[in-house]
């Protein structure tokens, strides 16, 4: 059987919109994955059927990036129209996701992948609008990881970049495709954070028994805290994965802010002592280490240590003793918590009173620390260090500190 001059060798599966196959080019001797859909059932579906999916292939093939899949062709034939793109070998995202939570340095490079294909296409005017796991492909032993299936991808500044439509995965939605409104990038970046959820987790971030159940909670409901299904995830993760499954795109960060944010993450973790690992199932998979220490740190990383990002899990980390801090409360920055978060004040009475029998004040300013760093950090995701806002937080964070370099002499001396 050909298509084209493609020669088919075996049938892959059932793609986005058609059957996908693995077939030789006997041009050039390359094997390569074709991916069809017949013409006529572009036609019921609509005019714009056809021409979207011819589309999808001009606005993929525009992208040469090592974490995206290389489209090679585009043409129709005998009935059929064709996509022709590299040929992966290798298991999907969702076949490893489906075996439990994985590692913690393994899900973060995996996002950070993700991330780095998705800033590099936004940046090239291409949206995916289908991010899941299934449309992932984790190659060679390295775990390459490249974002294939452009199905329903449309160029950002194209006119037929239309509301209304409401194409992608439930389960993977944002709230504004579930509800068929225009979308941009930020939207690849809520269903990035429902992957990442689900990788972290093992649970899906929205799920339910129907499809209405599904797109209710993606669009009104917020997932349960993945620090509650996973203790060990830092403060600083959830908090960015709480920004990323913001119901507002505005509140989103974008794709090369989540770049850097996912590489202070990796070095921190990779600095931070083990404690006892998450039981994972049995599998072939292997955590390697992550790219990021393989090549060294990057410029992006150095920018983050200067405006404090670098210090989400080794400052942020709660002390055993001390409570979480939920994820809603930290994916919360337009919220005013500064009459909560002041600092006790440091007068001279205050210096004199004795302190508590046990260490539930110092609990307290720590805790108070905590949320403050937080709100820090979120503000940095939007502003500069110069910024009014950020100025504040970093008053209140030098009080508190005093406050409680105050209380630790009055404790020794005690």
């Amino acid at each position: 059987m050909k298509i084209g001059r493609y020669e088919i060798l075996d049938e892959i599966g059932q793609g986005a919109m058609g059957t996908v196959y693995r077939a030789r080019d006997p041009l050039i001797e390359r094997t390569v994955a074709i991916k069809t859909v017949p013409i006529a059932q572009l036609q019921q579906e609509g005019a714009d059927a056809e021409s979207r999916f011819l589309r999808e292939a001009q606005s993929a093939g525009r992208l040469s990036h090592p974490n995206i899949v290389t489209i090679y062709d585009v043409g129709e034939a005998d009935g059929l129209a064709y996509i022709a793109m590299e040929y992966l070998p290798g298991r999907t995202l969702r076949d490893l996701m489906d075996k439990g939570p994985m590692p913690l340095d393994l899900a973060l490079d995996t996002a950070m992948q993700m991330a780095e294909a998705m800033a590099f296409a936004h940046e090239h005017g291409v949206i995916h609008r289908d991010i899941k796991p299934a449309n992932v492909v984790v190659t060679g032993k390295r775990g390459q990881i490249k974002l294939t299936d452009f199905g329903i991808a449309h160029l950002v500044n194209s006119d037929h970049t239309q509301a209304g439509q409401m194409l992608g995965s439930p389960r993977y939605m944002s709230p504004e495709q579930a509800m068929g409104r225009e979308v941009d990038g930020r939207s690849d970046i809520f269903s990035l954070g429902a992957v990442l959820y689900e990788m972290l987790t093992g649970r899906y971030a929205f799920d339910g028994d129907s499809l209405p159940t599904i797109v209710y909670r993606v669009i009104n409901e917020a997932p349960v805290p993945a620090t509650t299904l996973r203790p060990r995830i830092s403060v600083g993760l959830a908090s960015l994965l709480a920004h990323m499954l913001n119901k507002k795109p505005e509140a989103r960060p974008d794709a090369r802010t989540l770049v850097s944010a996912f590489h202070a993450l990796a070095l921190t973790l990779a600095s931070t002592p083990a404690t006892s690992p998450i039981p994972v199932p049995s599998t072939n998979r292997v955590s390697r280490p992550l790219r990021v220490l393989a090549f060294g740190v990057p410029i992006g990383v150095f920018l983050l240590i200067g405006l404090g990002i670098i210090v989400i899990e080794h400052f942020l980390a709660t002390p055993p003793h001390a409570p979480q801090l939920p994820l809603q409360q930290a994916a919360s920055p337009a919220v005013d918590d500064t009459a909560a978060a002041q600092p006790p004040p440091a007068s001279d009475e205050a210096a004199n009173t004795p302190p508590p029998q046990s260490d539930a004040y110092l609990t307290g300013l720590d805790k108070k620390l905590v949320e403050l760093r937080i709100k820090r950090t979120v503000l940095l995701l939007k502003y500069t260090n110069q910024h009014p806002d950020v100025v504040q937080v970093n008053r209140q964070i030098e009080q508190l500190r005093a406050e409680r370099g105050r209380y630790l002499k009055r404790q020794q001396k005690n």
